[in-house]
């Protein structure tokens, strides 16, 4: 079965490296038009354009944890294309703290910048592009979040406790925007082989990443915007508030 995107505009937050940028590609690919969102990095934004099929994309910077920037993102882009059908909220950070030893600021600083970017960018995204949406009852939210929601990530506890909020999120809204039309998903990855981390996944600590799935393997990006590609497609609606793992049996749950 091919599954086409054409006429759809896609708007993908974090998407010039890694796991979004997998994502644009396979939109890009079917037809879509893509718009990804970059925090800071231009030339890796610019990077991802060039790759994508067809010329219908754009690259719009924006910190998410901006809501005000977040607004004149989202109306920028209904400017510019009239609507914004799939929203991809895939934007975030990983950051390692030492629990024991963190001094106050330490402490504080890690939270107020993880939650900031992983979850409030996503309900400040969401917020402003399901006020277009519920317009034209229809419309479809999938978000990326992570097993650690699940198992709990002792080194790095504010983004394990930005991931669960995105999963309760994206759940909640499954019910509350269902009658207009709108659909949600979580993805919920293990590790993902991406740019940012070849270098763990190269150490003795990667192998043992590796060894927690039976594959001996983490995901692959195309695997993860595989799974993104087909929770967009016609005929999934009734899988709204699902929360799909992508983990390779690294770490099941009932």
């Amino acid at each position: 079965m091919e599954i086409e995107f054409n006429d759809k505009v896609v708007l993908v937050s974090g998407g010039s490296r890694g796991i979004g940028r997998a994502i644009c590609e396979k939109f890009a690919g079917s037809g879509a038009s893509v718009v990804l969102n970059y925090r800071e990095n231009r030339n890796a934004a610019q990077e991802t354009l060039d790759l994508l099929e067809g010329g219908d994309h754009s690259a719009v910077k924006c910190d998410l944890s901006d809501r005000n920037q977040v607004k004149r993102m989202v109306e920028k882009v209904i400017n510019e294309y009239g609507k914004i059908d799939i929203l991809i909220n895939n934007a975030g950070i990983y950051e390692e703290i030492d629990v024991a030893d963190a001094d106050s600021d330490e402490w504080f600083e890690h939270w107020e910048r993880t939650i900031g970017i992983n979850l409030m960018g996503a309900v400040n995204l969401t917020y402003y592009v399901t006020r277009y949406m519920i317009k034209r009852e229809s419309g479809k939210v999938i978000t990326i979040t992570s097993r650690g929601a699940f198992r709990g990530e002792p080194s790095a506890p504010a983004y394990g406790a930005s991931k669960a909020g995105l999963n309760s999120f994206s759940q909640s809204m499954a019910k509350a925007l269902a009658p207009y039309g709108i659909s949600f998903y979580a993805v919920a990855p293990g590790y993902v082989e991406t740019d940012m981390t070849t270098d763990i996944l190269n150490t003795e600590r990667g192998e043992i990443i590796k060894a927690q799935s039976p594959l001996n393997r983490v995901a692959k990006t195309e695997e993860v915007a595989n799974t993104v590609f087909l929770l967009a497609s016609d005929g999934t609606e009734f899988m709204t508030g699902c929360i799909v793992d992508i983990n390779g049996a690294s770490y099941l749950r009932n």
